[in-house]
């Protein structure tokens, strides 16, 4: 983490300081200064009230921002801010991007052309199976689908997209210690390894009400598109299609059952003008991504970008499996001579990156040939 994040990241905990207001802050403070290290009259010259002044020249002495400092470092999140290279372009267009994102995993480049899928909790069969149908399709195309993580219509498009072995984002209403739903922690570890999770919240922030809606801006600030599938009037789903709208982003709604109470939000959004969709195709071909593969980077390209940040462990292990082609576990932990408990942790982490298969007898192999010993 560099100096202006973790600036930017103590700031978020002094109280009364919102994305918006840090960002007005930050922005005032002279090139090449450190507002934490500025005398308190010329941060008086930037911030008008001496108690929020007092709170900045004492926040990164309290246990909270301490705790989070350590808690990052300790399970390796990176904390990103508007100025690092990592952060989603989408996002930093919109009007009130996030000061600071924890992200477990990594946005890639290819991420420009996200699209969300987001709807109902209290979803049908019908809507589950569309969500997941089109983010599996999306996915297919080398599209990254973002959603919420949330019940219903968002886990059946994470599911979706990992499933048809493609790339998803979730963005969450909480911290890191408090992953919601709870049932959602594996399908979390699965979405680091093979895309990112991230939320603007600090580690011990409970997912109350009143963070999903902020949260949903997100959600549409990282697309090209948000999809409703199957969504009530007042929901959470036509909450983000309000900041998509105001975010530029095109809104597709796929069409439900008249009678369903669930759907009448995303059939409305049809008679207002939304586009009707059926199938990812619609989606592609409006957004001018029929054609994605000329336009994205190759999967070769993809996964050398993931082979680079392997850590020593997984670099072994996969510098051995390339060379064997079909490498037995015996034979791994016999030439790696790494302790079990961390070849099985790497090669579990290089499964959930799709970078190697397991085959039956307790062998190992790339999932792909082309990409052997690059990166």
């Amino acid at each position: 983490m560099n100096s202006t994040c973790c600036d930017l990241m103590a700031l978020s905990f002094v109280d009364g300081l919102g994305p918006r207001r840090i960002l007005s802050i930050i922005n005032k403070v002279p090139e090449g200064k450190n507002i934490f290290l500025m005398p308190d009259f010329k941060i008086a010259e930037i911030i008008s009230n001496l108690k929020t002044i007092d709170k900045i020249k004492k926040v990164k002495d309290t246990d909270e921002y301490k705790r989070e400092l350590e808690y990052v470092q300790k399970e390796k999140i990176s904390v990103l801010c508007l100025k690092d290279k990592e952060y989603s372009c989408n996002l930093k267009s919109i009007y009130d991007p996030p000061a600071v994102l924890y992200c477990k995993g990594d946005f890639l480049d290819a991420d420009i052309n996200a699209v969300a899928i987001v709807g109902s909790r209290r979803c049908s069969l019908y809507g589950q199976k569309m969500a997941k149908s089109l983010a599996a399709d999306l996915a297919k195309k080398g599209i990254t689908v973002v959603s919420g993580m949330a019940r219903g219509i968002d886990i059946a498009a994470h599911r979706g997209a990992l499933e048809a072995g493609g790339r998803t984002i979730a963005v969450m209403g909480s911290g890191f210690r408090h992953i919601y739903p709870v049932e959602a922690k594996p399908l979390i570890e699965e979405i680091c390894h093979s895309g990112a999770v991230i939320t603007e919240y600090s580690s011990e922030t409970h997912p109350l009400r009143q963070n999903f809606p902020r949260r949903n801006r997100i959600i549409s600030g990282l697309v090209k598109a948000v999809v409703v599938v199957e969504a009530a009037e007042r929901s959470g789903a036509m909450i983000t299609v309000d900041f998509a709208l105001e975010q530029g982003r095109e809104v597709f709604a796929v069409p439900g059952r008249v009678d369903s109470y669930v759907a009448n939000g995303s059939n409305k959004l049809i008679q207002d003008g939304a586009k009707l969709v059926m199938s990812a195709e619609d989606i592609l071909n409006e957004l001018n991504l029929e054609k994605i593969d000329a336009i994205k980077r190759s999967d070769k390209e993809v996964t050398v970008e993931v082979l680079n940040k392997l850590d020593n462990e997984e670099r072994m292990v996969l510098d051995l499996i390339s060379i064997e082609k079909n490498a037995h576990i015996d034979d791994i932990l016999e030439q790696t001579n790494l302790d079990p408990g961390r070849v099985h942790a790497a090669i579990l982490k290089m499964q959930m990156k799709r970078l190697i298969k397991e085959i039956p007898g307790k062998y190992f192999a790339l999932t792909n040939e082309k990409l052997s010993r690059k990166g």
